[in-house]
């Protein structure tokens, strides 16, 4: 089934997901069963995603990028495969998301006229008063 992130939908052929044995406590049943899920995503070779959207989306993928180019996304908190493979997705989903937001580019501006000008009478202000806290010195 498709992911749906936000506006853009992930094709099943840039997916593939993998079932492996979790680690850690659980008894039996770790041993026994491949519960966890790697769900892995073919950054470099999907069409589903623009430039920007890819940048963006490598950069926050950090570790979980591999070097072939795909984003490595490991789920084994539940002790199902179903429940792990929601998870896995619902993380890839989120990603997308975080990467779909465009920041807006800031642009330097000057401070006005009437700002600067408050802004020296100010200073003025205050440095008359701090000049009136000093000593007092006796008049002849």
């Amino acid at each position: 089934m498709p992911i749906l992130a936000g506006k853009v939908i992930v094709p099943d052929a840039d997916l593939s997901v993998s079932f492996i044995r979790a680690g850690g406590p659980g008894g039996q049943n770790v041993n026994k069963v491949a519960s966890a899920v790697q769900l892995r995503f073919d950054l470099a070779g999907t069409t589903a995603l623009t430039d920007a959207v890819k940048y963006r989306l490598r950069s926050l993928a950090g570790r979980r990028l591999t070097n072939e180019g795909s984003l490595l996304i490991v789920a084994r908190e539940h002790r199902s495969q179903d429940q792990n493979r929601r998870e896995a997705e619902q993380r890839l989903a989120d990603l997308i998301g975080v990467a779909s937001i465009e920041h807006k580019v800031r642009r330097k501006t000057k401070p006005t006229q009437a700002s600067g000008l408050r802004r020296l009478e100010s200073k003025t202000r205050w440095s008359s008063v701090k000049r009136q806290r000093g000593r007092v010195r006796a008049q002849d």
